[in-house]
């Protein structure tokens, strides 16, 4: 609410299934039917909820009910205080947000995400003791997929095993699909694991994380199977120091534009600045990717409770490609890196 008031609104309708967990601690995934959270200063939060929907008894909220059948709008519309902008997320579907405009509902309809989106982008103390578990596991995870390496391995034989070691280790699954690559495979930094075979030469990219408590950790490490190129390991040891460098910056009031143009300026000075094509990093909590993220634009100042990646890549089309990905804590002084598998240059087999 505090955030809303900075601009200068009273009242909003969130709808993503995520932030209503976040701020009631209920977690429902509500598919096609209408599901939101009304908050309204100085009155009780109104919780809209289909009959299908099992919700505990105590949510801190209002609940108002409705069946398949109801005309779903007409019932919120009273809620609103129709003479006030009303905030809306940014995940509100057309369908829901024309008719409360057909109706009137409220004198203005703003997007006001980012007032929860700014609120989540800062972890309290229990959130960051969550995300070390997640990532203390994820480090775990990632010893036991490099023993998997070995000659005639497949990418998917690699990924199909990953959700029974993270359930060993104490995860509760995925924070998002396995990505396996090998070799030219992993000039895709998105590429999703196939039947490609481990050829000598190869590089061996694991973009991999888990879910633990509810949060999210994200880690890629990328590794040579048998022998490595001197070209190869030059774009390796770029990597790293941009990864390094990145990281020996984070502190309380850095514009986080500034950490993506440290590892971008080393990987150009390198010969490479092409082939690294995305931005450095992302935020991550209770989604694998939250609102902000660590690029080139981003002028938004480091902060302490926030959890971002940081993650520079170099991309050779057809040849080979290298991604190296840690998780960091804005401190109050500094950072605290989440992972701690090692980084430095490792030939497998």
């Amino acid at each position: 609410m505090r955030e809303l008031n900075k601009v200068g609104v009273s009242q909003m309708l969130i709808v993503d299934p995520m932030s209503i967990y976040y701020l009631t601690g209920v977690r429902n995934y509500p598919g096609e039917r209408f599901y939101a959270l009304l908050l309204r200063r100085d009155k009780t939060p109104v919780y809209f909820l289909n009959n299908l929907f099992t919700i505990p008894l105590e949510v801190g909220a209002e609940k108002v009910w409705y069946s398949d059948t109801d005309p779903v709008m007409e019932i919120v519309a009273p809620y609103i205080d129709s003479t006030a902008p009303l905030g809306v997320d940014k995940d509100l579907k057309a369908r829901f947000l024309l008719p409360l405009m057909e109706l009137k509902a409220a004198s203005a309809f703003v997007n006001t995400s980012l007032a929860v989106d700014t609120v989540r982008g800062i972890k309290d103390e229990e959130e960051q003791e969550k995300m070390r578990e997640a990532s203390r596991i994820n480090d775990l995870a990632m010893a036991e997929l490099k023993k998997l390496v070995h000659e005639g391995v497949t990418e998917n034989e690699i990924a199909e095993k990953l959700l029974e070691i993270y359930l060993s280790l104490g995860a509760d699954g995925f924070s998002f699909g396995p990505l396996v690559a090998f070799g030219a495979n992993a000039a895709d930094p998105h590429h999703g694991p196939d039947n490609t075979v481990l050829k000598e030469g190869d590089v061996v990219l694991f973009d991999v994380g888990c879910i633990k408590n509810g949060y999210c950790s994200d880690m890629t490490r990328s590794f040579y199977y048998k022998t490595v190129t001197d070209e190869h390991r030059v774009i390796y040891e770029s990597v790293r120091k941009a990864n390094e460098a990145a990281i020996s910056k984070i502190r309380p009031g850095v514009p986080l534009k500034e950490l993506d143009l440290t590892a971008r300026n080393l990987i150009t000075d390198a010969g490479y600045g092409p082939n690294f094509n995305h931005r450095l990093g992302h935020f991550i909590g209770l989604s694998e990717h939250e609102f902000g993220d660590v690029s080139s634009v981003n002028e938004t100042l480091a902060a302490p409770g926030m959890i971002f990646s940081i993650e520079p890549g170099i991309y050779v089309t057809g040849d080979t490609g290298v991604r190296i990905e840690d998780l960091v804590l804005v401190t109050e002084d500094g950072c605290e890196v989440l992972n701690h598998f090692p980084k430095d240059l490792e030939v497998l087999g």
